[in-house]
Protein backbone atom coordinates (compact mmCIF):
# COMPACT_ATOMS: atom_id res chain seq x y z
CA UNK A 1 0.00 0.00 0.00
CA UNK A 2 1.36 3.42 -0.97
CA UNK A 3 1.64 6.33 1.42
CA UNK A 4 -0.74 9.24 0.89
CA UNK A 5 2.11 11.65 0.09
CA UNK A 6 3.57 9.42 -2.64
CA UNK A 7 0.14 8.91 -4.24
CA UNK A 8 -0.21 12.69 -4.38
CA UNK A 9 2.81 12.80 -6.71
CA UNK A 10 1.91 9.68 -8.70
CA UNK A 11 2.90 9.80 -12.40
CA UNK A 12 5.37 12.65 -11.96
CA UNK A 13 8.90 12.29 -13.33
CA UNK A 14 10.60 13.71 -10.22
CA UNK A 15 10.53 12.14 -6.77
CA UNK A 16 8.06 13.54 -4.26
CA UNK A 17 10.90 14.99 -2.14
CA UNK A 18 12.10 17.21 -5.00
CA UNK A 19 8.61 18.37 -5.94
CA UNK A 20 7.68 19.16 -2.37
CA UNK A 21 10.98 20.97 -1.76
CA UNK A 22 10.61 23.20 -4.83
CA UNK A 23 7.03 24.09 -3.96
CA UNK A 24 8.10 24.77 -0.37
CA UNK A 25 10.92 27.07 -1.57
CA UNK A 26 8.55 29.05 -3.77
CA UNK A 27 5.92 29.62 -1.09
CA UNK A 28 8.18 29.92 1.95
CA UNK A 29 10.61 32.51 0.60
CA UNK A 30 8.42 34.30 -1.98
CA UNK A 31 10.95 33.94 -4.78
CA UNK A 32 10.28 33.63 -8.50
CA UNK A 33 9.98 30.34 -10.37
CA UNK A 34 13.27 31.12 -12.11
CA UNK A 35 14.95 31.69 -8.73
CA UNK A 36 13.74 28.30 -7.53
CA UNK A 37 15.03 26.80 -10.79
CA UNK A 38 18.49 28.28 -10.06
CA UNK A 39 18.45 27.11 -6.43
CA UNK A 40 17.63 23.58 -7.53
CA UNK A 41 20.30 23.70 -10.28
CA UNK A 42 22.92 24.59 -7.67
CA UNK A 43 21.83 21.45 -5.80
CA UNK A 44 22.25 19.36 -8.95
CA UNK A 45 18.57 19.07 -9.91
CA UNK A 46 17.78 20.23 -13.43
CA UNK A 47 14.13 21.28 -13.54
CA UNK A 48 12.52 24.02 -15.61
CA UNK A 49 10.73 26.99 -14.10
CA UNK A 50 7.65 25.92 -16.09
CA UNK A 51 7.56 22.56 -14.29
CA UNK A 52 7.90 24.39 -10.98
CA UNK A 53 5.02 26.68 -11.97
CA UNK A 54 2.84 23.66 -12.76
CA UNK A 55 3.73 22.02 -9.43
CA UNK A 56 2.94 25.20 -7.53
CA UNK A 57 -0.44 25.43 -9.24
CA UNK A 58 -1.21 21.79 -8.51
CA UNK A 59 0.22 21.38 -4.99
CA UNK A 60 0.72 24.95 -3.80
CA UNK A 61 -2.56 25.55 -2.01
CA UNK A 62 -1.84 22.67 0.37
CA UNK A 63 1.60 24.08 1.20
CA UNK A 64 0.34 27.64 1.59
CA UNK A 65 -2.35 26.51 4.05
CA UNK A 66 0.19 24.51 6.04
CA UNK A 67 2.60 27.47 6.26
CA UNK A 68 -0.21 29.76 7.44
CA UNK A 69 -1.31 27.18 10.00
CA UNK A 70 2.21 26.92 11.44
CA UNK A 71 2.64 30.69 11.70
CA UNK A 72 2.98 31.69 15.37
CA UNK A 73 -0.15 33.07 16.99
CA UNK A 74 0.12 36.81 17.58
CA UNK A 75 0.16 38.07 21.15
CA UNK A 76 -2.89 39.58 22.84
CA UNK A 77 -1.32 43.01 23.37
CA UNK A 78 -1.25 45.05 20.15
CA UNK A 79 0.35 48.41 19.38
CA UNK A 80 -1.15 50.38 16.48
CA UNK A 81 0.59 53.50 15.32
CA UNK A 82 0.70 55.91 12.43
CA UNK A 83 3.99 57.26 11.13
CA UNK A 84 4.97 59.76 8.49
CA UNK A 85 7.59 58.57 6.02
CA UNK A 86 9.10 60.01 2.85
CA UNK A 87 9.10 57.99 -0.34
CA UNK A 88 10.75 59.66 -3.33
CA UNK A 89 10.59 62.97 -1.47
CA UNK A 90 6.82 62.80 -0.86
CA UNK A 91 5.13 62.34 2.50
CA UNK A 92 3.28 59.06 3.03
CA UNK A 93 1.40 57.59 5.97
CA UNK A 94 2.45 54.25 7.40
CA UNK A 95 -0.07 52.43 9.59
CA UNK A 96 1.55 49.58 11.50
CA UNK A 97 0.34 46.93 13.94
CA UNK A 98 2.84 45.12 16.17
CA UNK A 99 2.23 42.60 18.97
CA UNK A 100 4.01 42.64 22.34
CA UNK A 101 6.68 40.24 21.02
CA UNK A 102 7.65 42.67 18.26
CA UNK A 103 6.09 40.65 15.42
CA UNK A 104 4.67 42.95 12.75
CA UNK A 105 1.07 41.92 12.21
CA UNK A 106 0.40 44.11 9.17
CA UNK A 107 1.29 47.43 7.56
CA UNK A 108 -0.48 49.89 5.29
CA UNK A 109 1.27 52.64 3.33
CA UNK A 110 -0.76 55.32 1.57
CA UNK A 111 -0.09 58.73 0.09
CA UNK A 112 -2.87 60.52 1.96
CA UNK A 113 -4.55 60.18 5.29
CA UNK A 114 -7.74 58.21 4.79
CA UNK A 115 -9.98 57.23 7.69
CA UNK A 116 -11.84 54.65 5.62
CA UNK A 117 -8.60 52.87 4.67
CA UNK A 118 -7.43 52.94 8.29
CA UNK A 119 -10.68 51.29 9.42
CA UNK A 120 -10.35 48.68 6.66
CA UNK A 121 -6.77 48.01 7.83
CA UNK A 122 -8.00 47.46 11.39
CA UNK A 123 -10.85 45.17 10.26
CA UNK A 124 -8.39 43.15 8.19
CA UNK A 125 -6.28 42.62 11.30
CA UNK A 126 -9.23 41.31 13.27
CA UNK A 127 -10.70 39.21 10.46
CA UNK A 128 -10.13 35.50 10.79
CA UNK A 129 -8.91 35.63 14.38
CA UNK A 130 -10.33 33.13 16.84
CA UNK A 131 -9.81 35.59 19.67
CA UNK A 132 -9.92 39.30 20.33
CA UNK A 133 -6.75 41.05 21.48
CA UNK A 134 -6.84 41.82 25.19
CA UNK A 135 -5.27 45.28 24.81
CA UNK A 136 -4.96 47.60 21.80
CA UNK A 137 -2.64 50.54 22.33
CA UNK A 138 -2.74 53.50 19.96
CA UNK A 139 -0.46 56.52 19.77
CA UNK A 140 -3.21 58.81 21.15
CA UNK A 141 -3.27 61.07 18.11
CA UNK A 142 -6.47 62.97 17.39
CA UNK A 143 -6.89 60.94 14.20
CA UNK A 144 -7.31 57.80 16.31
CA UNK A 145 -10.18 59.23 18.33
CA UNK A 146 -13.75 58.50 17.43
CA UNK A 147 -15.41 60.98 15.08
CA UNK A 148 -12.23 62.74 13.98
CA UNK A 149 -9.79 62.31 11.15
Amino acid sequence: MQAASSSLYHRHRFPSEIISHTVWLYFRFAVSFRDVEEIMAVRGVVVTYEAIREWCLKFGQTYAHELRRRRPRPGDNWHLDEMFIKINGKDHYLWRAVDQNGHVLDILVQSRRNKKAAKRFFRKLLKGLRYVPRVIITDKLKSARRGEG
